[in-house]
């Protein structure tokens, strides 16, 4: 191959990345496993154990694609930090704009930092665990997080559902973070809100799917 030829990245081509898995996924993901990769050998000797080993290892399935953690292009201005569709889109009484974004079971669940800036404050409150679409869930048990970032302070709000409820984070007060770099997972369906500074108007719709990382919920 000449030097003038054009790289597998510029052709278009995108490497194979090894499949990864989200961190905290442990505690749910290898129990199950384990007792999958049990109840399918003894089925292999006695087929009544199947009536175990099919449902566990459909568990293990389910479990192994809710905490895939693909790779993404990041992308320009404040980015979706959350897999999803937009619920809604709020003025604030401060002037800020909540942009709330409903997390499924069938979406990847590691959500992402929405701009460059360091964390400045991220804070567990306890709360409730009504559906996360239902209004009442912005008092549910939730992470609140703040940004320090080039355009202001940034809230972020990681909310627990009714199977949700446990939320990860991964990063302590102080820490530098990048766009798009992973900042936390909620297990099995759930909610984030941004909350755009004021006069930042947003590029979404209500109804739109959001892909963290990518998507931009701020007007150019």
């Amino acid at each position: 191959m000449s030097d003038d030829s054009p790289s597998p990245a510029s052709a278009g081509f995108v490497p194979t990345q090894r499949p990864r898995l989200a961190k905290g996924a442990s505690p749910w993901l290898v129990p199950t496993a384990v007792t999958g990769a049990l109840t399918g050998l003894a089925a292999l000797r006695n087929r009544r154990w199947a009536l175990a080993a099919v449902p566990t290892l459909a568990l293990t399935g389910g479990m192994l694609w809710f905490f895939r953690d693909p790779e993404r292009v990041i992308g320009d201005g404040v980015i979706a930090s959350a897999d999803g569709v937009v619920q809604s889109i709020d003025p604030w009484p401060d002037g800020r704009t909540r942009v709330a974004t409903f997390m499924s079971p069938l979406n990847v669940h590691v959500n992402r930092a929405p701009l460059d800036g360091v964390v400045k404050s991220v804070e567990h409150k306890a709360g409730g665990f009504v559906p996360a679409f239902n209004k009442e869930s912005e008092h549910n048990e939730r992470v609140v997080w703040i940004f320090d970032t080039a355009i202001g302070d940034v809230e972020l709000v990681q909310i627990a559902g009714t199977v949700a409820r446990r939320i990860v984070p991964y990063l302590e007060p102080g820490t530098e973070v990048a766009r798009g770099d992973r900042i936390g997972l909620i297990r099995f369906g759930s909610r984030v809100d941004v909350y755009l500074p004021p006069g930042v108007e947003p590029a979404v719709t209500v109804g739109q799917r959001t892909t963290a990382g990518e998507t931009r919920l701020d007007r150019d």
